[in-house]
């Protein structure tokens, strides 16, 4: 599947999170030509502040996988990962990460910080930007103008 086709998923994802108020974001793992974890953001549904679409796919993929290392995987989300998904993409060893929009305030992977490259950690995330940045950008603009 393509970076834009996996994009695709990611935003169904997205829309699924607003069903129950929370920030529409939404990722997607693929491993080897198949997508083995698919979540999006559930903070609000579950209360807790890691229920990241991203933390809760790797966790997925990391329990199909029957591992925690996440090597040959992608990990395709609407939104630039924060601090915590960018740390938990390096401490799973996923080789890529492919977002869609930008975020200016808490982005790790580029706009705020560069965890996935930082050359002090043990691991390097291939980045991939800007897939679909302004889908992802408008849904989540709808959503916080929405609930303004």
């Amino acid at each position: 599947m393509t970076d834009d086709e996996l994009m695709t998923i990611a935003l169904e994802e997205a829309e699924a999170a607003t069903a129950h108020g929370d920030v529409p974001v939404g990722a997607v793992v693929v491993r080897n030509g198949e997508v083995i974890a698919r979540r999006h953001n559930e903070r609000q549904l579950t209360g807790d502040p890691t229920a990241h679409a991203e933390v809760l796919a790797l966790r997925d993929a990391a329990s199909v996988a029957g591992s925690w290392r996440l090597n040959g995987a992608t990990l395709v989300v609407t939104l630039e990962p924060c601090l915590m998904c960018a740390g938990a993409l390096v401490n799973s060893r996923i080789d890529r990460v492919v977002y869609g929009a930008a975020d200016m305030k808490a982005g790790a992977c580029f706009s705020l910080y560069n965890v996935c490259d930082d050359p002090r950690l043990n691991h390097k995330v291939e980045v991939t930007a800007g897939i679909r940045a302004e889908e992802a950008g408008a849904m989540l603009s709808s959503f916080f103008e929405a609930h303004r």
